[in-house]
């Protein structure tokens, strides 16, 4: 079973320390957005590698575009309509494995 769209306290809570940690709201919808910057391809492409195990793991993939030494990222859960824990784990993992 899926969780539920965040919503009230429990949203404002866990999406604090994201959006302090640089993540931002999507514009066109109920999603988190971030653009992680590393040293070379490879650095990125190994990031990626290390997440893409995660989301795996978690049955929860990114939406992720790759150019160079940039990977733009965006999370949120399709079929709960937006941001759920799934999302907040996945930022969060995200964020300690770029250091």
């Amino acid at each position: 079973m899926r969780p539920e769209k965040l919503a009230g306290a429990e949203r404002e809570a866990a999406l604090a320390p994201l959006l302090a940690a640089g993540w931002a709201m999507a514009e066109d919808r109920d999603a988190l957005t971030k653009t992680f910057r590393f040293k070379n391809f490879v650095t990125a492409f190994g990031w990626m590698t290390q997440v893409a195990i995660e989301a795996e793991k978690a049955d929860h993939h990114p939406e992720w575009f790759n150019v160079y030494k940039t990977v733009d990222v965006t999370l949120s859960t399709h079929d709960a309509g937006g941001l759920t824990v799934l999302d907040v784990a996945l930022a969060t993992r995200m964020d300690a494995l770029a250091g």
